[in-house]
């Protein structure tokens, strides 16, 4: 192995029932360089990932670690982290109630005599090292996620790390503290770690990045150095094909407000989460919510959707007035709603794909008046090539599928109800970037045919161009709303700030 390279992946296949997940992907790590590793959902990262690690077995190729003379099999994340692998999920796998310095050598002291005082002291050493704003005794859940994160980098770094894989690890963190993680690993990078960056945001790819590798459709597409590779050309590559421009996809193309009247609408609307708002939307209207994280915007929806206990207010769909209190009465008005947090409030883990898609219709028809296996198939089957969901079958838990997926199947959930009001709270987050146009597109065309449609998403010129209209929160209040040539990102970090009335 030539003395700078650090992990080498050759010819990986890994196969399941009916999907080829790996084809023959190459994969090349270099010491003290960060590698983002991109592809649409279902590309096959994670499973290269869960290969490298060993929590799948791969079926056929070779992998090879720098200072190791023969190809490695690497059977448990275990024995990985015994090669030198180590890695930081999205999700912290730590343990909240447990201190910094508890949770760095959790699983790693003896299991008699533990020296606290000696694990306290080394802890303090590789946080003041690293730059970590964290002290030992401090309790870890009251940390921010961004320091969690941290601490689970240097646990990992702590165990001689050689390689280290951060998968989707700013998913969760504001603006400064990706800056704050981006230090440590541009630390850790000085020091000779070679870190895999996993990661849907192309903006961070290109902040903190030497190479990309990409893949698609399980087969690698390419090994690229950053500088040699323009963010247009790392789309191309990763759909597939011509990226259409996306000024396609603008305000223009959304339907104005009916002048039929309004499809739905709320006066002194309020919840256990949210303060009392009024609210409207027409036939065809693409509306959105938006302002920072914690601005009530979320908060605002559910409320109409009735998914938090409904304190006040006076609701009208299609004129009529109509008492919604919970999710069965918005959904029997023709409501739908996907939710903000899938994994919580949307998928059912454990059902397969066919059961997510049809839930929604079976609450509405009842229990008492089950869908015949027929209709659930075939319901199933229609959605599945409609919005080109990637599943071996229909019978596959939805569990398995890459997260854009799971967000396909439950956006088939709510579009098998033909609902005529459509919620989509963050509906693009944490997917790639032509499952997120594909989605824009849809947003569009199912406006075209009369639906009205709330959407929110953390990222504004996402519902730029996507919305004709903008309600402005603050504080968990209406700041402003923006429509026409008020609609542009400056107009709307005004009316946040307090400055665009």
């Amino acid at each position: 192995m030539q003395e700078d390279i650090v992990l080498t992946m050759r010819g990986i296949c890994k196969y399941f029932p009916g999907v080829t997940a790996l084809n023959r992907v190459d994969f090349t790590l270099r010491r003290g360089e960060i590698h983002a590793l991109m592809g649409e959902n279902g590309a096959g990262k994670s499973t290269l990932i869960k290969v490298l690690t060993g929590v799948y077995p791969m079926d056929a190729g070779e992998i090879r670690v720098d200072g190791i003379e023969n190809p490695i099999v690497i059977h448990s994340p275990q024995e990985a982290a015994g090669f030198g692998i180590s890695t930081v999920y999205q999700e912290i796998t730590l343990c909240p109630n447990l201190t910094v310095a508890e949770n760095m050598f959790i699983g790693r002291s003896p299991k008699k005599s533990v020296n606290w005082k000696s694990m306290e002291k080394r802890a303090g050493e590789i946080l003041e090292n690293l730059g970590i704003p964290a002290r030992p005794k401090q309790q870890l859940g009251r940390c921010s996620i961004a320091v969690q994160q941290m601490v689970a980098i240097a646990r990992a770094v702590d165990t001689d790390c050689k390689v280290l894989i951060l998968d989707e690890p700013t998913s969760s963190l504001d603006d400064r503290e990706v800056e704050m993680l981006f230090g440590l690993m541009r630390e850790l990078k000085a020091r000779g770690v070679g870190i895999i960056f996993v990661t849907h945001f192309l903006e961070q790819v290109y902040a903190v990045s030497d190479r990309i590798t990409v893949l698609r459709n399980g087969e690698l597409v390419g090994e690229y150095e950053v500088e040699k590779l323009p963010q247009v050309a790392l789309v191309e590559k990763m759909i597939g094909k011509d990226l259409e421009d996306l000024s396609s996809i603008q305000k223009s193309e959304v339907q104005a407000a009916s002048e039929t009247g309004d499809l739905y609408e709320a006066k002194g609307l309020s919840s256990s989460e949210a303060e009392a708002f009024d609210f409207h939307i027409a036939k065809g209207e693409v509306n959105g919510f938006t302002g920072l994280l914690g601005s009530g915007r979320s908060e605002s929806v559910r409320a109409i959707f009735g998914a938090d206990p409904v304190t006040g207010g006076a609701i009208r769909v299609n004129g009529k007035a109509v008492k919604i209190t919970k999710p069965l009465d918005a959904m029997k008005n023709g409501i739908g709603y996907l939710p903000e947090d899938r994994k919580r409030d949307g998928i059912i883990a454990d059902l397969s794909v066919r059961d997510n898609i049809i839930l929604a219709l079976q609450v509405i028809k009842g229990m008492r008046h089950p869908l015949s296996r027929a209709q659930a198939e075939a319901f199933a089957d229609e959605y599945i090539k409609a919005l080109s969901i990637k599943t071996a079958s229909p019978d596959t838990p939805i569990r398995s599928l890459s997260g854009g997926n799971q967000q396909k199947v439950i956006l088939a959930r709510w579009l098998l109800t033909h609902p005529q009001y459509l919620i989509l709270d963050e509906p693009t987050r944490g997917i790639d970037v032509g499952t997120k146009t594909e989605i824009q597109k849809l947003v569009l065309k199912l406006s075209e045919e009369g639906m009205g449609i709330t959407f929110i998403s953390s990222e504004i010129e996402e519902m730029l161009r996507t919305c004709s209209r903008l309600i402005v929160m603050r504080d968990r209040h209406i700041a402003g709303e923006l429509t026409g040539e008020e609609l542009s990102q400056e107009q709307v970090m005004r009316t946040i700030a307090g400055g665009g009335e």
